[in-house]
């Protein structure tokens, strides 16, 4: 599927600047992902913040492959069959962290829907054996919506890492099209059982410039809060390739901070992130906090 650009935005806002990846921490970062064949969403999907965060040492692992089951049109992350799970991932990982003396890890995944437990017993063996390699690691967990099944959302809950987040992507009016195979009340369901059923913290982001209304990116916050969420990331959408939905709008750094200033007055927010280059990750040590 190919998107066709609607706008003529042919030039990004100067608050868009990337920082080109360089420096030592850099370069040892990726050859350690490059030596023990880790995935990275940092690399699959071109985020905009890998040079600053790899420079500092930091990274967001990619569990259970490097190709989806789903087709969502804003990632980067391949679409397919996704290969046979590599059960010695979490050894694999959770050593890779300590060799990199990393002390807030964290860690996402493909979604899975070809498996019965759409991932979720490799998810707890990777923090499990996070736990067990780096005691003093704390953790971030970016999950998949595991089709909103409770009892794989338990495993998760029951490893107990620091953080549990799952991004809601947009407002509810472009959800399918957006997120083609996800519901926006399903990732609303799966973080609020997370809270009830005790989780400490909990996350969600959003992106914006894909063609929402003020009044819904409100209302969206809205949502997230009653949901008793922690933290929230707002951020810009950046079209991965021209196969990816376009970007509609580039937002104001004016209508950033109305956000932000919306979010916080709610008063339930722990951390509120919110910029045109925030990502889900993005301060993720920050968070814990």
């Amino acid at each position: 599927m190919q998107f066709k650009m609607e706008n003529s935005l042919t030039t990004k806002p100067k608050w868009i600047r990337v920082k080109l990846p360089t420096g030592k921490n850099y370069k040892s970062l990726i050859n350690i992902v490059d030596k023990y064949k880790l995935n990275t969403i940092c690399q699959s999907g071109s985020c905009p913040n890998m040079g600053e965060c790899w420079g500092e040492g930091t990274a967001t692992f990619m569990i259970l492959g490097n190709i989806c089951t789903r087709s969502c049109g804003f990632c980067g992350v391949k679409t397919g069959r996704p290969s046979e799970i590599d059960w010695e991932e979490p050894e694999k990982v959770a050593r890779s962290i300590k060799l990199m003396k990393i002390k807030h890890a964290v860690l996402t995944s493909v979604d899975r829907d070809d498996l019965k437990d759409m991932g979720s017993i490799l998810w707890a063996e990777t923090i499990n054996a996070i736990r067990r390699i780096c005691p003093e690691t704390t953790m971030e967990t970016l999950i998949p919506d595991f089709q909103g099944i409770t009892k794989h959302l338990d495993r998760l809950i029951n490893a107990s890492p620091e953080v549990i987040s799952h991004n809601m992507e947009t407002v509810s009016r472009l959800t399918r099209e957006v997120r083609i195979q996800a519901k926006y009340s399903r990732s609303l369901d799966v973080l609020r059982y997370l809270k009830e059923q005790g989780q400490r913290r909990t996350k969600t982001g959003i992106m914006l410039g894909l063609g929402e209304k003020v009044s819904e990116v409100y209302e969206t916050i809205k949502d997230i809060h009653d949901a008793k969420v922690d933290i929230i990331t707002i951020g810009q959408y950046l079209q991965p390739s021209k196969k990816h939905l376009p970007v509609k709008e580039y937002i104001s750094l004016e209508l950033f901070k109305e956000y932000e200033d919306f979010a916080k007055s709610l008063g339930n927010f722990r951390h509120v992130e919110c910029g045109p280059l925030v990502r889900s990750s993005y301060h993720a040590e920050k968070h814990i906090h």
